[in-house]
């Protein structure tokens, strides 16, 4: 039986993925009380313990505000970490697959960002995110760099679709950013494209994919892949589509009014690029299959979120 490890086993993405790679391998899951990743040693006895076949680095330091303080702590999580990940992949004759994010650019651009552009992160969370990125490349030669951006899921603590259901619930009027624009991506959809990455890498250990799919014909070659839910959309107008959606299935919205503001009238202790579209095109050409669209995303989330009152 092949084995996955799988970091940030109990984050919002962490928490979606093992019931879809169980069917792949056998997947061992950890949590930052079982693996901090913060201390180096740590990261080293417990893949050493565990032998993976592949890693899948969903762990992540996500708190972009508190990281332009808290800039150690981000980069040891973000950038060191993912390095001694990859360093001791290689070793094994590991993969590993690494999450990344769409903040490593600044936001400049008018058109999706393809893999080929070049990073220039404007906060510090995204600094670090880009350090992560240049260890995994330079240490460990079967890698996935999987960028992706304004994740958001059923499971984990908050996120932006949670935070709008809650503040809609309590408030007749929310004023949200109209000027940052992005592809939320629903950690559904997410999960299930690293899924097929994970089914299709070869795996030089073994000699084979660890593909149970017969009939599939994939093969994800090493590099960088942006993956978000197709389409592109501001902050408020999807608030908007969040709270059209939740009225349709029953969640409490007592929301009236949603006033569209600017970055400038909602200052925070990080900059965001203003417009941080991921072109889906390479992973589409990869998986064969367009990743859905961000409203039907939000859709599927909205409704497993309902079930789970």
């Amino acid at each position: 039986m092949k084995r996955i490890l799988l970091t940030g086993i109990t984050g919002q993405l962490g928490q979606q993925l093992p019931g879809i790679l169980e069917p792949l391998a056998e997947v061992t899951g950890v949590d930052r009380q079982s693996l901090d990743l913060a201390q180096p040693e740590e990261i080293r006895k417990v893949i050493s313990e565990v032998k993976p076949d592949l890693i899948i680095n969903a762990a992540a330091y996500t708190a972009v505000d508190k990281a332009e303080t808290e800039t150690e702590l981000a980069k040891a999580i973000n950038g060191i970490a993912p390095t001694i990940i990859a360093e001791e992949a290689q070793q094994l004759g590991a993969s590993l697959i690494h999450i990344s994010t769409d903040y490593v650019f600044d936001g400049r651009k008018n058109t999706p960002y393809t893999e080929e552009d070049t990073p220039n992160p404007i906060n510090a969370y995204g600094q670090s995110k880009l350090l992560g990125e240049e260890g995994v490349r330079q240490k460990c030669e079967r890698h996935i760099i999987l960028r992706t951006a304004w994740v958001y899921g059923a499971y984990g603590k908050g996120n932006f679709v949670k935070t709008m259901l809650r503040l809609g619930a309590e408030r007749e009027e929310l004023r949200v950013v109209v000027d940052q624009v992005g592809g939320p991506t629903w950690t559904g959809d997410l999960a299930q494209g690293i899924a097929m990455i994970a089914a299709n890498l070869p795996n030089p250990r073994l000699g084979e994919s660890i593909n149970l799919d017969q009939d599939a014909k994939l093969n994800v070659s090493t590099g960088t892949y942006h993956f978000t839910n197709s389409g592109a959309i501001s902050w408020y107008d999807f608030a908007i589509a969040i709270f059209e959606e939740a009225q349709l299935l029953g969640f409490p919205v007592k929301v009236k009014h949603v006033v569209p503001i600017t970055t400038t009238e909602y200052p925070t202790p990080a900059k965001r690029p203003a417009y941080s579209v991921l072109s889906g095109k390479k992973i589409s050409v990869a998986l064969g299959t367009h990743p859905p669209h961000w409203r039907q995303g939000l859709r599927q989330m909205l409704k497993q979120l309902y079930s789970q009152q």
